[in-house]
């Protein structure tokens, strides 16, 4: 049975792609040539819930736990700014901007993560802390390269972005090309408004 790369996530609106682009191109002129592999702003979304390969069977399935959970949370709105990396600083594996939302972003997210584990698929260990990934450090990453990223994000602020009104859930697919991820927007689900 055929399987496709898929996950939950908000799309962002235009201006915050455009002002994160911003922030990549200015970490990319102080890093230099470091050993980050850097997500093309268009990409940058906040993921729920990464499902990883997913049987076609199951997608139906998926657009009705979608569609159930996001219809039980109001619109909200989300705050997006701030520069730090997983699991620090130090040991920087993972660059991101931080998102500040409602309660309701969390909960929405637990019961995604609920719904899907009934459906077999794996529940993420840590918990959920919203936040978009900038770029992820490469594993050949010199010890060198990890101290000058450190640096780079004790020294580089980030303030406020922008702000986003979240209406919708989608399910996306994962096309991974020679040239990078190409995502496609499956289904998207309304939050109860």
């Amino acid at each position: 049975m055929p399987v496709i790369r898929a996950f939950i996530a908000i799309e962002l609106p235009l201006e915050i792609h455009q002002r994160l682009d911003q922030v990549i191109s200015q970490l990319k002129q102080r890093l230099g040539e470091t050993a980050i592999r850097w997500v093309p702003a268009e990409n940058i979304h906040l993921t729920l819930k990464f499902l990883g390969d997913v049987s076609e069977a199951n997608l139906e399935m998926l657009r009705k736990i979608l569609q159930a959970e996001s219809s039980g949370y109001p619109n909200f709105e989300i705050s997006v700014g701030g520069l730090g990396a997983y699991p620090n600083a130090h040991n920087p594996r993972v660059v991101w901007v931080g998102v500040e939302a409602p309660s309701d972003l969390n909960n929405l997210q637990r019961a995604i993560e609920t719904a899907t584990e009934r459906l077999g698929y794996t529940k993420e260990e840590r918990p959920f802390s919203p936040h978009l990934t900038l770029g992820r450090v490469s594993r050949n990453a010199t010890p060198r390269d990890a101290h000058l990223i450190g640096e780079v994000l004790e020294t580089y602020k980030v303030g406020f972005l922008g702000a986003a009104h979240i209406d919708t859930v989608h399910l996306f697919k994962s096309d991974l090309k020679p040239t990078g991820s190409v995502y496609t927007k499956m289904y998207t689900a309304p939050l109860k408004g």
